[in-house]
């Protein structure tokens, strides 16, 4: 959902008993295969905006990045220092994150970028949004740029009558969809396709509300289409539907996989299997994610998460998804209703939650945090409107790669001692937790010397009390603390706890 709904938690709230249930099992079952290995949950280093950005795309060693913005600044920089213009576009390098010289100003309608696309061979980079200027140049909110020298290109200038909202490109096609009805003076409702050069092209679906994502698969013969749409073609087709990639007829309905009152925002490919992410308002929505066959059009899963989502990409068997989830109380692996959470990883296989919680702030505009994802090689750039990245301070842009677990538990855990039986010292602490690792070592010193070890699996919702009893002589005086590490980073140790035995009789 966009927004929190007090609709929605009722709801949740009248399977309490369920939930709670749910997510008692929420530790054992986020645990990842081999082939299921996230990234990490630190960000690298990135470049801000000083707004929103809308789309992110990778092409040829190059990330671009579109929105509605009129700035970006160094990793590092506050709002107002360092800044350089950039009118809703911007180019870095994909590896170091460095600001690329490659800039156009994007301005005269609403101003801002929506999509962004590739085409195939990395060549040419297609432009929506709604603009009515690149620079000194009139459009109509759909251009495209050469990625090999970043200059607009003459061929591709369709007339455009609206807001392009998603782009989608195949060898010889590109697709665009959005709120437009007319384009080039002729009827495209919502839907359009070009050939590469700017020609349009003869599919016409009738689709009577906003499109929001668009799969091209041409293997399969069909074209995917998502969005906030009831009916296509005269038929009802619940934001969701397959069409004939040429001439836009109806080739596949997917009932029942959508309600009503939400919205298909995002699609993905792996292979055979589909993904699409949802949003909704109200009750009775669907926010989560579904896993399609292709061949078929059967689901293979869906989850029940509550908190939109806004984008995914799949990497190495985990479906990344930019939402704002707040419950995934009846997903394995999930959680609880409470705080909203930004970023989630999934098991492709099977839909389960896995243990990378890197997050960001709801942020500006329509504060719901991160809205497009990207994968440059094995770095996942990430945009929306956040301004703050795992509590610091961080504006519209992140990434994530796959370097070694950098981020550290989140705290030394505070000790108690009970000194009740005779040479004994039972110590006891609240477990703490990683946004990266699931399970980690608790390092326990008496008198400065290490003394015992304990490991532990704990997510942020659910910490465990743990304990360990210390056989020491009866009577003596010691200085307890406690550290803990995920294998490559280890927190200070604890505040000393300093305890004396108890004696005999």
């Amino acid at each position: 959902m966009r927004l929190r709904k007090t609709t929605s938690r009722t709801a949740t709230t009248a399977s309490a008993v369920i939930l709670l249930a749910a997510a008692s099992l929420t530790t054992a079952s986020g645990a990842q295969t081999d082939h299921e290995k996230t990234l990490t949950a630190a960000p690298l280093a990135t470049w801000q905006t000083d707004g929103v950005v809308w789309s992110v795309e990778y092409a040829r060693g190059v990330v671009y990045v579109g929105g509605t913005f009129d700035s970006v600044r160094p990793p590092g920089a506050k709002p107002g220092e360092k800044e350089v213009t950039r009118r809703n576009f911007a180019a870095f390098d994909a590896v170091t994150g460095k600001l690329l010289p490659c800039a156009h100003s994007f301005t005269q309608g609403a101003g801002t970028v929506r999509a962004l696309k590739a085409s195939r061979d990395g060549k040419v980079l297609y432009v929506g949004g709604s603009f009515g200027r690149v620079d000194g140049t009139g459009v109509a909110s759909a251009v495209a740029l050469n990625t090999a020298d970043c200059t607009l290109r003459k061929d591709f200038r369709p007339a455009v009558s609206a807001t392009v909202r998603t782009i989608e490109t195949t060898d010889t096609t590109v697709y665009l969809g959005g709120e437009f009805t007319v384009v080039d003076g002729k009827p495209r409702k919502r839907l359009a396709a070009f050939s590469r050069s700017g020609s349009l092209l003869p599919l016409s679906a009738d689709i009577d509300e906003p499109v929001r994502a668009v799969l091209a698969v041409p293997d399969r013969g069909q074209l995917l289409v998502g969005g906030a749409f009831h009916h296509v073609n005269g038929r009802p087709e619940q934001a969701l539907v397959s069409l004939d990639p040429a001439n836009g007829a109806t080739l596949r309905s997917f009932p029942d996989w959508i309600p009503e009152r939400s919205a298909v925002t995002s699609l993905a490919r792996n292979g055979d299997r589909f993904y699409l992410g949802a949003e909704g308002s109200g009750t009775g929505i669907f926010d989560g994610r579904i896993a399609g066959r292709l061949s078929d059009g059967t689901m293979v899963w869906k989850d029940t998460c509550l908190g939109a989502t806004q984008d995914l990409v799949v990497r190495k068997g985990v479906l990344y998804s930019a939402s704002h989830a707040h419950y995934c109380g009846l997903t394995p692996g999930g959680f609880p209703d409470g705080p909203r959470r930004h970023f989630l990883a999934q098991s492709t296989d099977d839909r389960r939650i896995l243990h990378w919680f890197p997050d960001t702030d709801d942020g500006i505009g329509e504060g719901v945090g991160p809205r497009a994802l990207a994968l440059a090689g094995d770095i996942l750039w990430a945009g929306g409107e956040f301004t703050a990245v795992n509590g610091t301070p961080q504006q519209g842009l992140t990434r994530f790669g796959t370097g070694p677990r950098n981020t550290a538990p989140q705290e030394a855990p505070r000790l108690t001692g009970d000194t009740s039986r005779t040479g004994r010292v039972t110590l006891t602490w609240r477990a703490a937790w990683d946004r990266d690792d699931a399970e980690l070592t608790y390092r326990i010193h008496r008198d400065g010397v290490l003394v015992a070890t304990r490991k532990q699996r704990s997510t942020e919702w659910d910490r465990p009390d743990m304990t360990y009893t210390d056989s020491v002589s009866p009577g003596s005086h010691h200085r307890y603390t406690i550290a803990v590490t995920d294998g490559t980073h280890t927190t200070p140790r604890s505040a000393p706890l300093d305890v004396t035995a108890s004696a005999a009789g």
